[in-house]
């Protein structure tokens, strides 16, 4: 969630830690509290051009505000512990953390539902950051053109704005509408299939593929779920941007 230097970082871990004594004597199972309280002091924090590094006492300059950012991580900290020990809990916190949070309990929880409803599929789904590291600096938007027979009917975001029920047999092309990462820069996208009818098919798909060079893919709509199309610019070996879109299809 946050964009600062490393050192930055440390810094704002270290002076939080010294706000208060609270987790002093607390243990590992307060992860979610201390998360929750880090994340609020730093939206609470006044803005400033740098910090200090710890140690070296080095200036660290503030490359882009984090209190934004942090502020969104606290909301979404309070929604995670109010999903305590429910189905929604680990999908809460991995967007606080990240997708590797917690894999393993997620993957087995999948297997146990397959073998439960007496559906047998492969797991193909990738994650990017098993492939790069990851640093979100910059800003991407995609968006999602519907068509069918030739003729464009709607933007896909207008059409879950407007509750328009997106059917089968659409073409739809996803394509980067806003990008601030100057070029050159790698794409890649991923498509995930999701829902009772994917599993079924054996078609959850989520492979992480490289864009051909024109900055877009074409899928056509085939059998209803929640699916999702992620899009991740890659710069120097570093993902710097992403941006998802949903596809209900019903």
């Amino acid at each position: 969630m946050l964009h600062s230097a490393p050192a930055t970082a440390d810094t704002l871990a270290h002076n939080f830690l010294k706000s208060t004594n609270y987790y002093d004597d607390k243990s590992y199972l307060y992860y979610d509290w201390m998360g929750r309280d880090f994340f609020y002091y730093l939206s609470e924090l006044p803005e400033q051009d740098y910090y200090a590094a710890l140690g070296s006492g080095q200036r660290v300059k503030v490359k882009k505000k984090f209190q934004k950012p942090a502020k969104k991580a606290y909301d979404l900290c309070v929604e995670a512990i109010a999903a305590a020990d429910t189905d929604s809990e680990d999908e809460k916190w991995r967007k606080v953390y990240g997708r590797p949070f917690p894999a393993p309990q997620k993957a087995s929880r999948a297997a146990l539902e397959s073998i439960a409803s007496g559906v047998r599929y492969d797991e193909t789904e990738q994650y990017i950051e098993n492939r790069f590291p990851i640093d979100i600096r910059s800003s991407l938007r995609i968006e999602c053109e519907v068509s069918q027979n030739g003729f464009r009917e709607f933007l896909l975001r207008d059409m879950i704005a407007r509750r328009i029920r997106l059917s089968v047999s659409k073409k739809l092309r996803f394509y980067i509408e806003e990008c601030s990462v100057r070029k050159p820069y790698s794409v890649y996208w991923k498509v995930l299939n999701r829902g009772a009818e994917a599993q079924r098919k054996n078609c959850i798909r989520g492979q992480i593929v490289s864009d051909s060079g024109r900055g877009e893919i074409t899928e056509h709509t085939s059998f209803n779920g929640d699916h999702i199309v992620e899009c991740y610019i890659v710069k120097n070996g570093v993902v710097v941007a992403k941006n998802r879109i949903h596809v209900p299809i019903q």
